[in-house]
């Protein structure tokens, strides 16, 4: 295995702040895909004047800070599916809504009636379409992370101003070298759990086209997320997917070896497909032994990020998740309790772990359920998920669902 030297990771080289192309005023209209068919970029245009018609008409002026398109589309890098009919989008729509005052009030107050305008746009957008509530002064207080970095990077205004235009307070949401070192870690274990819900699709009968899809997804995002894991632990983290695979080729020219070479080749894959998504066509049997080798090697960086995180070696998956050291160092345990208690709908179990953060749980949870293979047989291992996920489970699925509720609670 590689080790966690200064060849892999060097030093962090501080960059300006800066942001998506045609982020900033003047110039041309910026695209929502890179070579999407007009016809595509229309509907795209189309779609957010509606929605940004309908989040106006939704919230008062007096309380609307800015409409924001975030997600690849925001980006300029949105998926581009590809037919006898032409272009469509392939992604989710992400529209941020800043709300004046607090967050969860604006939640409780507009959350539900944003929903109802999704679900009334999304058949004419072709797409999801998802609403996320912020708020300015939040986003200013909280430290940098790497979805605040990508939003702040990169996003289409639709109605306001740009991020960074608001306050400078914002500005170190645009500093990629500050995202921390355990965001790479939380990009894995979303893209990890996203593998391991592929494999529940692959094992279950029938196999549907629609479950076929489910699986290709996510191993082509679990194929992105292990090259965006180094880059992020290198302190090159860009808003590009296009950049930062330029950036994985460096690292890898820097420390060649066959690991590297790996991850550069399912990395290429995984930019292929965000951009140029593709639906159908692949067999259950190559699906199968796509999965299982990206899940082998989404391991190995796992292991060596954390062994570079926290500072101890972690041989196997088994090895890190009877670890008992604290995973999320720097937490405070207050808070943590608190957490642990939401997450287990505000029942007191016992827990390894109720003072830690819950996430801690995510993370020693996924290692056993997606890498160990004895996990559900071996009397430790089965313990130790019982007391981190729900100790009434008793067959698979039932394991998959524990870890599903608790995932949803703290990702």
């Amino acid at each position: 295995m590689i080790g966690a030297d200064a060849n892999v990771f060097p030093r962090p080289v501080r960059t300006a702040a800066h942001c998506a192309p045609g982020a900033a005023p003047g110039g041309p209209r910026p695209r929502f895909t890179v070579d999407g068919d007009d016809a595509l970029e229309r509907h795209l245009e189309r779609t957010c004047a509606q929605v940004c018609s309908g989040i106006r008409g939704l919230i008062p002026p007096a309380k609307l800070e800015a409409v924001w398109l975030g997600g690849g589309y925001g980006r300029g890098e949105g998926g581009v599916l590809r037919g006898p009919a032409g272009d469509r989008p392939y992604n989710d729509l992400e529209f941020y809504v800043a709300i004046k005052g607090n967050r969860h009030c604006s939640e409780v107050r507009y959350g539900r009636r944003l929903e109802v305008l999704g679900e009334i746009l999304t058949h004419l957008a072709d797409a999801e379409i998802e609403f996320k509530i912020t708020s300015l002064a939040e986003t200013a207080a909280r430290s940098i992370t790497m979805f605040s970095y990508d939003l702040a990077a990169g996003h289409r205004v639709l109605w306001g101003a740009a991020l960074g235009q608001f306050s400078t307070r914002c500005d170190h949401h645009r500093r990629p070298e500050n995202i921390p070192a355990a965001e790479a870690t939380r990009l894995l274990m979303n893209r990890c759990t996203g593998l391991l819900f592929a494999r529940a699709e692959l094992e279950r009968e029938p196999f549907t086209p629609g479950a076929a899809d489910f699986v290709r997804r996510n191993v082509a995002k679990a194929q992105l997320a292990c090259g965006d894991a180094l880059v992020a632990a290198a302190g090159r983290y860009h808003w590009s997917c296009r950049d930062r695979h330029a950036r994985l080729q460096q690292l890898a020219r820097r420390d060649p070896s066959p690991w590297l070479d790996s991850i550069l080749r399912h990395h290429a894959a995984g930019v292929e497909f965000k951009l140029h998504p593709e639906s159908g066509g692949i067999p259950r049997a190559a699906l199968f032994a796509s999965h299982r080798e990206i899940t082998a090697l989404a391991l190995r960086c796992w292991l060596l990020l954390e062994t570079r995180r926290l500072g101890r070696s972690f041989a196997s998956a088994r090895g890190y998740a009877v670890d008992r050291g604290d995973k999320c160092p720097g937490s405070v345990p207050v808070r943590n309790l608190l957490l642990n208690l939401r997450a287990d709908g505000f029942r007191l179990r016992p827990r390894l772990s109720l003072w830690r953060h819950p996430r801690q749980r995510i993370f020693e949870s996924l290692a056993l359920l997606l890498w160990e293979p004895l996990a559900l047989v071996d009397p430790l291992l089965r313990g130790r998920l019982a007391a981190e996920l729900n100790p009434n489970a008793h067959d698979p699925d039932d394991w998959i669902a524990a870890y599903r509720a608790l995932w949803a609670h703290v990702r």
